[in-house]
């Protein structure tokens, strides 16, 4: 089901299993990344860019985005540091362009969400750009919900675990134990607003088996994807996050039994044994819209 009660369909549904970081100053891998199989695309004007190249990049991240190319794959722009002097051009610049959504660094409050939009607004960002808020702070954990529920037009928290990580004075460990509780708490409050939440990067791009186990962990969590560093983690992340063929066999019995003991006036379904609830089926449900939403993608980019 959808937040209103209405049934999943694959349009309720936007694939973001794989989101991948692409340097803005970097024109080669943004040409590159059109032939990615990443769901989502953030094209970044932070972290992967020099302070003697910011302003180069920003023209050519939002030439890109202008220019197109890219298939349906979301296209984000992540711009600077709210306290740094790029954070008000890069924000205007990536109105004009137009985005899927723009990615704001260290999003702390509820205040800083509605400073956002109304930058947004005063640039002229089209409607359809929207807000994806990165939460990277202990104040930006405790104030999950208050950020998720900020504004409609906020779709998507991201986790920044590198630097959540800093700032706990934690170590990266096998399990993330140390960050649990902070990933806890931003996936109750994606949970409770409605809105979608994505892992935080692995950092080690030579380490696939460590990058497996991370990536289901967050899966299992109830992440809905995974932000990437490099285009070899994106094949393994879309599997991860991809309803297995054995999940999807199981949810068409669910929703076949139920349908067809509906009909008949059954009050009791079992599928191979175990009891079915109204729980199970929208589970069901959900899978096979995200599914047929992963393959039309697919199908299109």
């Amino acid at each position: 089901m959808t937040a209103d009660g209405t049934q999943a369909t694959p349009a309720d549904y936007r694939p973001r299993r794989s989101v991948l970081y692409m340097p803005g100053a970097n024109e080669r891998a943004l040409e590159k990344a059109k032939g990615i199989a990443a769901d989502s695309l953030i094209l970044d004007l932070e972290d992967a860019v020099a302070p003697s190249a910011k302003e180069a990049a920003r023209e050519r991240v939002c030439a890109a985005v202008t220019d197109g190319g890219y298939g349906r794959r979301e296209l984000i722009i992540r711009v600077n540091g709210q306290d740094t002097a790029w954070y008000a051009d890069d924000l205007r610049a990536a109105a004009k362009a137009g985005p899927d959504a723009v990615l704001v660094p260290k999003v702390g409050s509820a205040a800083e969400v509605h400073a956002i939009e109304q930058a947004l607004v005063a640039a002229g960002a089209p409607e359809h750009t929207k807000i994806w808020a990165m939460v990277e702070t202990p104040i930006a954990m405790l104030r999950a919900l208050e950020i998720a529920e900020a504004s409609p037009r906020l779709t998507v928290l991201v986790m920044g675990t590198n630097d959540l990580a800093k700032e706990l004075r934690v170590e990266h460990v096998p399990g993330r134990a140390p960050l649990l509780a902070g990933l806890g708490l931003a996936l109750l409050a994606a949970r409770a607003a409605g809105k979608a939440i994505i892992d935080g990067v692995y950092n080690n791009v030579k380490d696939a088996e460590g990058f497996a186990a991370e990536a289901q962990q967050g899966r299992e969590l109830g992440f809905d994807g995974k932000t990437l560093i490099h285009p070899g983690q994106v094949a393994p992340c879309n599997e991860a996050f991809s309803p297995s063929a054995a999940q999807l066999t199981e949810a068409a019995e669910i929703v076949k039994a139920w349908d067809e003991a509906t009909a008949a006036g059954l009050g009791v379904v079992t599928v191979n044994g175990r009891m079915i609830e109204n729980l199970h089926v929208d589970n069901a449900r959900r899978l096979l819209a995200a599914d047929a939403a992963i393959a039309e993608l697919a199908a299109s980019s």
